[in-house]
Parts: structure tokens; C-alpha cells; sequence
């Protein structure tokens, strides 16, 4: 909710290589050692946080999260690197404020819901939405990848929208809430569907229709302002890049630069098909609202809406086109081999919901789940 936190670089497509730049934000939840519900520890964290690493981490919407940006770069293996000292410096941190650092959609565990943090914007989203604010966090993945120009951005989030599903459920990691199963391998998103501004990306017919889309919003009063634009993908306002926002935080490094590596092997795929003069396919916007819904309640280990050819199938099997469709761009950006090897992990291991309840049914207790998440974290 309070922006990006990758600030060391402009993560635009690199024109030496031709090859698109990627970026990932990740928020987290900080909960209690001992009893596993979220506590206000922001500040005691942020305190902790080494000298070094302060750039690239900041606060979120309440007090029980924080949040963590990568420096854009081509090769994912820097942006693991960027993320696993983030995730292992926070983690201590967090440590040594008493509390414990989950990558989790939400709060597992039931507890007195933390405050918001002290910021004005903050402020006037409470006096403006009310209960819609209730709960303990809300944690999300980000992930942005380098775009020419506006323009095509555009163009490019209308290419976007059939697949943003698939990633959706692949990034499933919330089954738990206050206590009890949802029934949702993302209850986060359900959540999260509560405020005005979140929704599949609308049908767009440039970048002066994005913009006075945007106005006429924040006009109603729906948004707040252009950061309150919570679509499944939109363009950044603060760099040149697409940002597709769908998953909840997912729990290992694995998960994450695996679907970092999936996005940006869409985006390149959409780019070259607005250079070949390919069409974007006109999704139904009540399919795609229909087919977001199934990925949150399913993950992958479920049924899938398929809204290109028509009616539902087994999740894996739309996961499995969407890579034969973007595998010259993987290929092209050296992510093939990594994305098959990850791919097959989760596939044998199943989304970090799934996880959970396993960790769950093998135990009967939610702490061990905790305990899971923060390892998961840690890495």
C-alpha cells in the first residue's frame, strides 16, 4: 500500500542486452515468538535492521508488516542474492526485536489486531474506508519488469490479462485465518477484494485512457490518489516498468524467483507480440473476475478457469501452457533451465498453502505451521 521500496536503480529494460530488468517487493508478517498472532513491532524491527539494508526496507500499512525491495536487475541470480540477504537480515532483525518475521498472506493465528502505522495518508485511508482497513496484514509479492514506454505498457497489460490467473493460484500462500481453515488456499485475497480499487485489469485502449481512467477514479473518490490503484497489474508511478500485483507473499526464495522469472517471461512474450502486431485476446472482464476467485479458492492443486478456450481444468494444466507459450522468452533471458527445475519442485511439493495444511494435518497445530513459515522465510 505505501510503495515501492526499490530505489537504488530505474529498473527500464537494459539496452545494452536488450533483455527486460526485474524487481520484486515482498511484505511481511511480524507475529509473536510465543504465540503466533501478529504483534506491533514495526519500529523495535526497523531499529534492528542493519545500516546497509535500511534502503531497501520500510514500513507497510500496519504495524505488524514490513517490507522489502530488490535492486532491478537482468540476471535473477542477483535478485536472489538481493532477496536472501533482505529476507536473513529481517529475520534477525526481527529476532532480536522479539518478534519473528512470516512470509504468509495473512495471519494464521488469532490476536488483537495491530494498529496502523502513524502517517497521515494512512490515516485518511481509515477515516475514508473504515472496516475495510480490519485485520492482521495483508502480505504481498510485487514484481515489476522494465518497459519501453508508456504506451506499450499499456498494450502490454492488456496481453497480461488471460494469464494473470494461473500466477494467482501458483502463488496461493494463506489458507489460514484467525484460527481456523478458510477453505481458500488464498484467503488474503479475499481479503484484499474488499477494497474498491482491486480487480482484474480493465480492457485498454491506450495510455491517455489509463490516465483519465485513473483521474476519474480518484475524481469519485474511490482511490485516495494513483497509489490506491490496486489492479492485478498496472503501471508504476514511480518507474518505468509494469507491476503485476496478484499473489500473496510467497514463502521461500524459490516460489518468489519463480514466478518473478514467469512474469517477466510473459512480459517479454507480450512485447513481442505487440511488435509482431499480434492482437491482445478481448478476456470477458466477468470471466477473468470468475477465474481470480477459482485461483484463490483452489491454488494449483485444483480447478482452473481457462478464459480463452472455455470451462475449467486441472490448474497444472493452464500452468504447463503458459510455459510452452513464453519459453523463447525464458530461453532468451537464460531462465529455461532454472524455471523448469523450480516449476517441477513445486509442482512435488505443491504452493505454500498446500504446504501449510500439511504441516497442519500432520501436527493439529498452528504453531508448527508458524514455525514452518518462518524457516520457509529464513531460508
Amino acid at each position: 500500500m505505501t510503495g515501492s521500496v526499490m530505489t537504488q536503480e530505474r529498473p527500464a529494460p537494459d539496452e545494452a542486452s536488450g533483455l527486460l530488468t526485474v524487481g520484486v517487493e515482498e511484505e511481511f508478517l511480524l507475529v509473536d515468538p510465543a504465540t503466533g498472532a501478529a504483534v506491533p513491532a514495526v519500529d523495535a524491527v526497523f531499529a534492528e535492521v542493519p545500516a546497509e539494508l535500511r534502503g531497501q526496507v520500510q514500513q507497510e500499512f500496519q504495524t505488524s508488516q514490513i517490507e522489502i525491495g530488490s535492486p532491478p536487475g537482468v540476471e535473477l541470480a542477483a535478485v536472489r542474492h538481493s532477496l536472501g540477504l533482505l529476507r536473513t537480515g529481517l529475520s534477525d532483525a526481527a529476532e532480536r526485536a522479539g518478534a519473528r518475521l512470516l512470509a504468509v498472506g495473512t495471519g494464521p493465528i488469532a490476536g488483537a489486531e495491530p494498529p496502523v502505522v502513524d502517517r497521515p495518508r494512512f490515516h485518511r485511508m481509515i477515516e475514508r474506508y473504515r472496516l475495510l482497513v480490519d485485520g492482521p496484514g495483508n502480505n504481498g509479492m510485487h514484481v515489476h519488469v522494465g518497459i519501453p514506454d508508456p504506451e506499450t505498457g499499456v498494450q502490454v497489460l492488456n496481453h497480461l490479462r488471460p494469464w494473470l490467473p494461473v500466477l494467482h493460484a501458483a502463488t496461493a500462500n494463506s489458507p489460514f485465518y484467525e484460527g481456523v481453515d478458510t477453505g481458500y488456499a488464498s484467503w488474503r485475497s479475499v481479503m484484499w477484494e474488499r477494497w474498491p480499487a482491486v480487480a482484474p485489469t480493465p480492457w485498454l485502449e491506450s495510455h491517455a485512457h489509463y490516465e483519465r481512467l485513473v483521474e476519474e477514479l480518484i475524481s469519485s473518490g474511490m482511490l485516495l490518489d494513483q497509489g490506491m490503484l490496486y489492479w492485478y497489474a498496472r503501471l508504476s508511478a514511480n518507474y518505468p516498468t509494469v507491476e503485476v500485483r496478484i499473489g500473496d507473499v510467497c514463502p521461500s526464495l524459490d516460489d518468489t524467483i519463480l514466478i518473478a522469472a514467469l512474469i517477466r517471461g510473459l512480459v517479454g512474450t507480450a512485447l513481442a507480440d505487440i511488435d509482431a502486431g499480434r492482437p491482445a485476446p478481448p478476456v470477458d472482464h466477468h470471466m477473468l473476475v470468475a477465474a481470480h476467485w477459482r485461483a484463490a479458492h483452489d491454488g494449483l492443486e485444483g480447478l482452473a478457469v481457462d478464459v480463452l478456450r472455455g470451462g475449467t481444468h486441472p490448474a497444472w494444466h493452464l500452468m504447463r501452457r503458459l510455459v510452452d507459450r513464453i519459453s523463447p522468452e525464458l530461453a532468451r533471458h537464460g531462465d529455461l533451465s532454472l524455471v523448469t527445475t523450480l516449476l517441477g519442485q513445486l509442482r512435488s511439493r505443491g504452493t505454500g498453502a498446500a504446504r501449510q495444511r500439511a504441516v497442519h494435518a500432520r501436527t493439529g497445530d498452528l504453531l508448527d505451521v508458524v514455525d514452518y513459515l518462518a524457516a520457509q522465510t529464513r531460508g
